[in-house]
């Protein structure tokens, strides 16, 4: 008798586990059916144990869970960028809004003063606003084509609003178009409105600025909201 198993009897069975009969029976027996017996086989607990789709909760108990196959998508094409691409790709002259920062270099100057003449000899309408910086560029280059009208200006406020350098370069524009009404707003303000007033002239936007630049990230942002083809030239 095991050490374990306690001397006392009840019903003929020992307190160990097993019946008394089943001392002299199991003793003829080796080790491992003795194991094969209490635990059943290796294939019996492998059978027994769940799979891993089989512990995913169901309906109701016994009920196997299977996942449903889903397709990936495919993925649906840019309607904007496609928009676009074709848009670029067409010929013929458009409209076209120039941005700019009032600070830049004077090389950078001459650079869009050539990209502006370009544009006019190609016969695009050039708009842009009065200030000095890109937008004073802008006017120099499309002055240089000789196509006086293929060029816009639209002032944020009315012209003797303007700084006395630009007032002398506006005076040889011919389509000038002042806003009195906004001398009372803040010429931040005024510039935003303004901005807008442009891009609704416009099918393509030309921006130069700086990352922090914030009006005229609007500016661009607002263009892109209108399905504009939107160039951005970042100075820093």
């Amino acid at each position: 008798m095991p050490p374990a198993c306690s001397a006392m009897f009840q019903n003929d069975v020992w307190l160990c586990g097993y019946a008394k009969g089943d001392q002299n029976i199991d003793s003829g027996k080796n080790e491992d059916e003795i194991m094969l017996q209490m635990f059943g086989s290796d294939e019996e607990a492998i059978a027994k144990i769940p799979t891993q789709v089989q512990t995913l909760p169901g309906e109701g108990p016994g009920e196997v869970l299977v996942s449903e196959y889903k397709p990936i998508p495919e993925p649906v094409p840019d309607v904007d960028y496609l928009q676009e691409l074709l848009a670029i790709q067409q010929q013929g002259p458009r409209a076209i809004g120039f941005f700019g920062t009032r600070n830049m270099g004077f090389m950078h100057q001459e650079l869009i003063e050539i990209l502006s003449y370009a544009m006019v000899i190609t016969k695009n309408h050039i708009f842009t606003s009065g200030a000095s910086g890109t937008n004073a560029a802008v006017i120099r280059g499309a002055l240089r084509a000789e196509k006086p009208e293929l060029l816009t200006v639209i002032l944020p406020q009315s012209l003797k609003k303007q700084p006395p350098e630009s007032q002398e370069l506006l005076a040889k524009v011919k389509h000038v178009i002042e806003k009195p009404h906004n001398d009372h707003l803040p010429l931040i303000e005024a510039s935003r409105l303004c901005n807008m007033d442009i891009i609704s002239h416009v099918q393509q936007v030309i921006c130069f600025a700086f990352h922090d630049s914030r009006l005229l990230m609007e500016t661009c942002q607002e263009a892109k909201n209108l399905r504009k083809i939107v160039t951005l030239f970042y100075l820093d």
